[in-house]
């Protein structure tokens, strides 16, 4: 069975394309990501929560936001904060390390594949 991560950033933009590009081929996993902006590139949703087995936020801040707007979609769902400041371009490598330090004790089957 699959499980649906969808990773949130800001402006859905740099960080969070960045997180589901990276995160793409994971065996077991579907990714997609989204922004709490309204100007967003792709706006968080009622149904990409719904559709979410997992939801990582890059800040604390969207994780309120998310949490404040789809309260009732959330339950039972995990969310977590992955502490990452927006301070990188889309795919930079600082960025793709750290995604690959703080996003696979989130994910199943916990190994890279290589």
């Amino acid at each position: 069975m699959m499980h649906n991560v969808l990773f949130v950033c800001g402006k859905n933009r740099l960080r969070s394309p960045t997180a589901e590009q990276v995160f793409a081929d994971w065996p077991g996993v579907e990714t997609a990501s989204a922004g709490t902006a309204n100007d967003a590139d792709c706006p968080v949703s009622a149904e990409l929560i719904a559709w979410a087995d997992t939801v990582l936020v890059m800040e604390a801040a969207h994780r309120s936001k998310v949490a404040a707007r789809f309260r009732t979609q959330l339950r039972g769902k995990r969310m977590a904060v992955l502490g990452i400041p927006d301070q990188f371009e889309y795919m930079a490598p600082e960025l793709v390390r750290l995604l690959q330090q703080k996003v696979p004790p989130y994910l199943p089957g916990r190994t890279a594949a290589t």
